[in-house]
Parts: structure tokens; sequence; C-alpha cells
């Protein structure tokens, strides 16, 4: 069977970024979605559309293909108040560096990253961790099968559930995930509501930040 729209595909692959190893899969464990439907990169599904199982891939997406260019208007500047638990910052959180799950204000998940620490402020950078970036896909189509309505209807991992009963799964156009335990909270800690920090218990408010996961970033991450 080729893939095709509405197929569950099961993918191995390497992902090469700049000479290194950025993500894979093996056939152990392959990625696998629903051709099709927006859960990964249009380019990507292009470059496989029509194969079979066991065929090989080779690819290569420009940064425009892949996770856009890098936007300095990603760069966000944060009171370091908004990271106090109990009225004392989260020192331990503001390392250069570190990856800090945050709601907006819209109740969205967004992967900041620190990007700078001041006096009075943080800077977090809320570009995608592959913006930018010439993305280098090989790999093999492990299995090709029809979804189930079932699959079409739930998603194939459950992302077309209500929020309030599934995770929500960003490893649509990526390979990010991030997993929400309940409205407006995060499973990466005690997130408390809408605009807060989720990696902690600290009030990580930034405003209306409409950057982060693109969609779909399948988050719909990807833009995995």
């Amino acid at each position: 069977m080729k893939i095709q729209k509405n197929n569950v595909v099961a993918l191995s692959y390497q992902l090469e970024v700049e000479g290194a190893i950025a993500d894979s899969a093996d056939a152990s464990r392959p990625l696998t979605y629903i051709h099709g439907t927006g859960m990964l990169l249009p380019r990507f599904e292009e470059e496989v559309a029509g194969k079979e199982p066991g065929e090989n891939f080779a690819f290569t997406l420009s940064p425009e293909e892949g996770y856009g260019t890098y936007n300095p208007q990603h760069l966000i500047d944060i009171p370091k108040s908004a990271f106090a638990v109990d009225g004392k910052v989260r020192e331990d959180l503001l390392v250069i560096g570190q990856i800090i799950p945050m709601l907006n204000s819209a109740g969205q998940v967004l992967q900041g990253k620190v990007h700078a620490i001041k006096d009075q402020t943080v800077t977090m950078d809320f570009n995608h961790p592959m913006a930018g970036k010439t993305l280098n896909f090989s790999g093999r189509v492990e299995s090709v099968r029809e979804a189930t309505e079932k699959e079409l209807r739930e998603g194939l991992h459950g992302e077309h559930l209500p929020q309030e009963e599934e995770g929500h799964c960003c490893h649509g156009k990526g390979h990010c995930k991030h997993h929400e335990d309940g409205e407006g909270e995060c499973c990466h800690g005690e997130g408390h509501g809408e605009g807060e920090c989720c990696h902690g218990e600290g009030e990580c408010h930034h405003g209306d930040c409409d950057c982060g996961c693109q969609e779909g970033e399948g988050c719909d991450c990807d833009k995995k």
C-alpha cells in the first residue's frame, strides 16, 4: 500500500541539523501519524507521499519549508517577579538555555528558552528550536495501513478529543510533545491557570505573545 491521505504511517528516521543528529526514531519505536491530516510538516508529507513499506527516503527542507526563519521579535522580556513563588524568584529555573513551558493569555502552551538574565527581567526566546535551521531527513517507511473511523474521528493519539479528556499532543509538525493535565495546567509542574509558568509554581505571565508552537506545530509542535 502506498502512502496516501488517511493512511496510518510508521516511519523510522534520523534528522540531521548542522552536522549532528537532532532527532531520530528506530523501527522498534517509529514515528506514527495519519497522513494528510496536518500532523507533520507539509513538505515532509509531500516527500514521503506515494512511498511503500520498505522504501527509503532522504530529503532536505529549507528553514522556510521547516520551522521558519528566526524572528528576533519572538524575544520577549518578562519581569523577574513573574517567576516568583511565595515572593521568592525561582532562581533554579533562570538558567541560560533552560526550556520553560508557559501559557499565554489565550491558554496556548509556548516553549520558551531563557535567552538572557538581567537585573529586573528575563529575556525568553519563543522561536521554535529549529527556526532558521536546514533539516536533513533520512529514513525508511516501516508500515502503511488505512486509519480506522475512530482514529480519524479522535486522532491517532487522541488529539481531537475534548481537551479535558486528553493530553494535548504537539507531536504534530515537529517532534516536540507537551501534555496538559487539565484545563489551564501543564504536567511539567503546578501551573495555576492561564498565563502562568508550567515548569514549577511560578506565575510566568508574559502577556499576549502569539509566538511558539506553529502548530498545527500540530499544536499542533512540529511546526515536528
